[in-house]
């Protein structure tokens, strides 16, 4: 065999579809060369790593500090409160901050993340270079005048940016990707998003349907955030975020996590809530856990061709053997614990 290929038998799922089939999967020099279907036996599963489609990984240095008021007063800037402690907060801390938090992520499965990251230029070069050496990569979304050495920029309303037709207009110029949190608190700012046709909406949660079919007709992604939601009091109730009605319409799912001062950004965490709560079919959560990996340009699903990006699970230490649904089970109980191996292109 040659020392740059890699042969990986287990139970996979194959593609967006997430097909359960026993396989062996070569890989060489990081690309998924073959995929060969193998006698069924007890196998470990092997699955897509997962990708995290909406972070704001810097907030971790105000980890679980006591959180009052309306969303405004904490996330708005430039004044909300963590944009007070972001200021405060040395840049050796803040970067040493968030590369632990990286670190947390790429122990959890996680390969990529879409981070919004505030300071302008030196706030995003703060995030590549906690990133540096890492396999968990991020797709910086930058803002205060970091957009253009970012991947693109990460808008925090369409009503709270002055100016931000021009902001707009250099992005697009440039070739970046425009983000945009809309109806995170109520559906006023959604239209305005929809003007600029953003790559990728954030949120979302109290968009109304017609927003909604206007948002699928458009193709545009929306990445949710349910825990974050909850946990900043913009939503009680499992009809918001609708995704159901979100999933009716033909909207396409990405899953994130959100502000990492208030929720751990932990993917397996997010898609059991979202099993609970809201009550969607595991591999529909399981696959909007996946697919912001398109983001990257190189999508994270098992297919030959595309670079390997995958996780290996192994149920036998643990009750995990038991299952009856094993994409059930990676939803609602598996964890960066039962991970045994990653297999990650460079």
């Amino acid at each position: 065999m040659d020392r740059d290929e890699e042969v990986i038998e287990g139970r996979a799922f194959i593609g967006e579809e997430l097909l359960q089939t026993p396989v062996a999967i070569t890989v060489r020099k990081g690309i998924i060369r073959k995929i060969q279907e193998i006698p069924p036996r007890k196998l470990p599963w092997i699955t897509p790593a997962l990708f995290n489609a909406h972070t704001h990984i810097a907030d971790g240095v105000a980890m679980d500090i006591p959180l009052t008021g309306p969303l405004e007063d904490i996330v708005t800037p430039p004044s909300g409160l963590k944009h007070r402690i972001l200021e405060q907060t040395p840049g050796e801390d803040l970067v040493r901050g968030m590369r632990a938090t990286i670190s947390a992520m790429e122990a959890a499965g996680i390969r990529g993340f879409a981070d919004f990251r505030e300071g302008g230029i030196p706030g995003v070069r703060a995030l590549s270079k906690a990133a540096s050496g890492l396999s968990c990569h991020p797709v910086i979304l930058g803002r205060e005048g970091g957009e253009l050495v970012a991947h693109g920029a990460g808008i925090s309303s369409a009503r709270d940016v002055p100016g931000l037709e021009a902001v707009v207009a250099e992005v697009r110029k440039a070739g970046k990707m425009l983000a945009i949190h809309a109806g995170e608190r109520d559906p006023g700012d959604v239209d305005a998003a929809l003007t600029f046709a953003p790559d990728l909406l954030v949120h979302c949660t109290h968009a109304t349907r017609e927003q909604l079919r206007g948002i699928s007709d458009e193709g545009i992604p929306i990445a949710v955030c349910p825990r974050s939601n909850w946990i900043f009091g913009v939503t009680d109730s499992a009809r918001r975020p609708p995704l159901r009605e979100m999933i009716d319409l033909g909207c396409r799912i990405l899953i994130g996590t959100d502000n990492c001062m208030a929720v751990q950004p932990d993917l397996w965490r997010e898609m059991s809530f979202i099993s609970t709560v809201y009550g969607l079919d595991p591999a529909t959560i399981f696959r909007a856990a996946v697919s912001g990996s398109a983001l990257t340009g190189d999508p994270y699903f098992i297919r030959e061709g595309l670079p390997a990006n995958f996780l290996v699970i192994d149920p036998a230490p643990t009750n995990l053997w038991l299952s009856r649904d094993p994409l059930k089970t990676l939803v609602t109980r598996a964890g960066s614990s039962n991970i045994v191996k990653k297999v990650i292109s460079s």
